[in-house]
């Protein structure tokens, strides 16, 4: 191999121009921002996730309070009332009870919703529990209620409006994929004003069906679950950053290179 070739293999690059090198800086710099600001987020959103799931579970281990009455109906919110345990005493409306697709411990079924008309003329929806898909040979009606007035404990739920992922509610057909409060009243005539807006899943003292003889509804198997990936996408974030940091480092130390090398 000649001399000449040795030295245009070995030759170091050119020094990188002006423009290219402000164009490395404002690219590192912005992702270094992104995602030192991402890893920030995700610290703040375990922190909100954590405060949700401890106010949460205070809830739901609190005595039961009465359910929010008509004039407390627009305040109530996911985030200030859902999963509170409260109490209710009216008279089940169970021929306007609706069945809504549910997959629980105990296999694929429906909630069984029944509207639950207080003794000053208001409307809760309940779900009364899990029933099987041969229970009531797949109707909603056929057995009736608890006669007269029930009592009924649970947990306040907020509406689940239009239907479930890629499955529509259809009123017309009395399928239903969600628990859609509004739209349930609507299908069933009850009035709207009179509807509270949102519904309770009855606890298993209030409905103690078991379902293995197909004899009543199964309350009590309201799951309760927050996904906590924060830390780790945090983490995630963070690391891209630290990354970004490297990467600089080895521009900035080939460019040292290029700038003292006496061959270019």
């Amino acid at each position: 191999m000649s001399p000449d070739r040795d030295h245009a293999e070995t030759k170091t690059p050119r020094p990188r121009g002006v423009f290219v090198l402000g164009l490395l800086a404002l690219l590192g710099v912005g992702l270094f921002a992104l995602f030192v600001a991402l890893g920030t987020w995700q610290v703040h959103r375990r922190a909100w996730k954590h405060d949700l799931i401890a106010r949460v579970d205070a809830r739901v281990h609190a005595q039961p309070v009465d359910a929010p009455s008509r004039g407390q109906w627009p305040q109530v919110s996911a985030a200030g009332d859902e999963y509170r345990r409260v109490r209710l005493v009216g008279t089940f409306l169970t021929e306007k009870s609706v069945r809504v697709r549910a997959s629980t411990e105990l296999g694929m079924g429906s909630w069984l919703l029944t509207p639950l008309r207080l003794r000053n003329g208001d409307i809760v929806l309940v779900n009364r529990g899990f029933v099987s898909t041969t229970w009531c040979e797949g109707k909603a009606t056929c057995i009736p209620g608890p006669s007269g007035e029930a009592s009924v404990s649970g947990l306040l739920r907020i509406s689940e409006p239009k239907g479930a992922f890629l499955q529509d509610n259809q009123p017309g057909q009395d399928r239903w994929y969600s628990r859609d409060v509004a739209a349930i009243a609507a299908a069933k005539g009850l009035a709207p004003e009179r509807v509270a807006p949102y519904f309770v899943d009855a606890d298993a003292a209030s409905s103690p069906g078991r379902g293995e003889g197909n004899d009543g509804p199964v309350g009590g198997l309201t799951v309760i679950a927050f996904p906590d990936n924060h830390l780790m996408y945090a983490i995630t974030w963070y690391g891209l950053a630290l990354l970004t940091l490297i990467g600089a480092g080895i521009v900035w130390r080939d460019e040292r290179r290029r700038h003292a090398s006496p061959n270019r």
